[in-house]
């Protein structure tokens, strides 16, 4: 176990490259086991939840080759189709190899996966759409193991009751080999999830409609190697965006795009923040007053997640944290997870002038002055914002479990540490 040691007060300057999307690298590398051919996947982040999904592969009888963010996948030596339950319970996206073991190997047994404590993720968009497409799924042993008794999968239409990123993603694994066409209605059309698409389509698929709620799957016998660079990710870049704006800093953020900015812009618009988007990277002045713009006729504003192009919910909490050092008030509304605003109970010993309404909604006044605490963090991107809190705190913080936050930012510390802020990792 790890410990964050944060000195407050600093305003960064200075430039952060962000890593590679992490919500797109685990699914594409379960997708890598869809073909026998070598998958070379560049710009992939070195975070924990990475690296679980390379030992997943391995475990399976692949190889994997990682270095300098280049990953070379070989699946042609998969030789089990089962998962050991102690990495399924490390990894929420370990379900995402239940379609390429199944469509392989004809069959797959995972566990129950792990990931973040933000209250109830369902798994039925990913069962639904395996069976519709021909898999069995049994359940035994705490264990779900899919067959396939028609030796193969069907394509046919599928219309899931929520636009889930991973139940999208598991069912165009699947699709992109079963016989004949699918259509999936209601998919989710995240970065991430169109990024898989395409690079299942520099395998040989045939997927279109990616970016939009439907998508058109024409199945192919067989897919073939590829060579694919992962777009930066956006949720880091937000993050850094938010403690640039909460301190009051000048930073360039590199390697982004700017049509994955535009609902971030114009939220941190709404707390009087301005940016200029770029081809392949965001420049947020120096010096910004956060003040919170009432909505029309005076009335306080919600800021609310919801699938894409909606406002991320893992860019939520981070967005609180800077909440706090804007004038003004501000309800939220987390509307996707139960759990993702418990961790404002910290803020709030910090000195954060919030109220908790219920588990999905809290009320920001600012701008509060926060003090040093010890902290737990209860998952990645409550983590992160309770770094922007004890950088925006006066004294010193200590983050315990840090080895959650790795999860998802890659090379944290050192980032921090370039736009001079004082942090520092020590293990207990």
């Amino acid at each position: 176990m790890g410990q964050l040691h944060i000195t407050g007060g600093i305003v960064p300057h200075g430039s952060v490259k962000v890593s590679g999307n992490k919500n797109a690298a685990l699914p594409m590398l379960s997708a890598a086991l869809l073909t026998g051919d070598k998958v070379t996947l560049r710009n992939m982040p070195d975070i924990l939840d990475v690296r679980t999904m390379m030992d997943i592969i391995r475990a399976l009888g692949g190889k994997v080759e990682f270095a300098d963010n280049v990953a070379v996948i070989d699946a042609s030596t998969i030789s089990s189709g089962t998962i050991p339950r102690e990495l399924c319970a490390k990894a929420r996206t370990s379900i995402l190899f239940a379609a390429p073991l199944t469509a392989r190997l004809g069959e797959a047994k995972l566990y129950p996966p792990g990931g973040d404590v933000i209250g109830r993720r369902r798994l039925d968009g990913h069962f639904y759409g395996l069976e519709k497409l021909g898999a069995k799924l049994e359940c035994s042993d705490n264990a779900y193991c899919f067959t396939l008794p028609q030796k193969k999968l069907y394509g046919r239409d599928l219309f899931l009751d929520e636009a889930s990123v991973t139940a999208t993603e598991q069912i165009m694994m699947a699709a992109v080999l079963a016989e004949g066409h699918t259509t999936l209605l209601n998919a989710a059309c995240e970065p991430h999830v169109v990024e898989l698409g395409e690079m299942l389509n520099s395998m040989g698929a045939w997927i279109s409609g990616l970016g939009s709620n439907t998508i058109e799957i024409d199945g192919v016998q067989e897919l073939h190697g590829c060579d694919f660079t992962i777009a930066g990710d956006h949720i880091e870049a937000g993050s850094f965006l938010a403690l640039g704006a909460a301190l009051g800093g000048e930073l360039e953020i590199q390697g982004t795009l700017p049509r994955h900015y535009w609902m971030l812009r114009r939220v941190f618009e709404r707390f009087n923040i301005e940016m200029t988007l770029n081809a392949d990277h965001i420049l947020l002045p120096g010096g910004q007053q956060l003040k919170v713009k009432q909505d029309f006729g005076g009335h306080i504003p919600v800021i609310s997640d919801g699938p894409w192009p909606q406002y991320p919910s893992d860019m939520m909490s981070c967005t609180v944290v800077m909440a706090t050092q804007a004038e003004g008030c501000a309800l939220f509304f987390e509307k996707m997870f139960e759990s993702r605003l418990y961790f404002v109970d910290r803020l709030i010993d910090m000195g954060a002038n919030a109220i908790v309404c219920d588990p999905h909604r809290v009320v920001i006044s600012g701008p509060s002055r926060l003090h040093g605490s010890v902290m737990s963090s209860p998952d990645i991107r409550a983590g992160m914002a309770m770094v922007i809190a004890g950088l925006c705190a006066e004294g010193n913080s200590i983050i315990k479990s840090s080895e959650i936050i790795y999860r998802g930012y890659a090379n944290l510390v050192e980032k921090l540490q370039n736009l001079g802020l004082e942090v520092r990792e020590i293990s207990q």
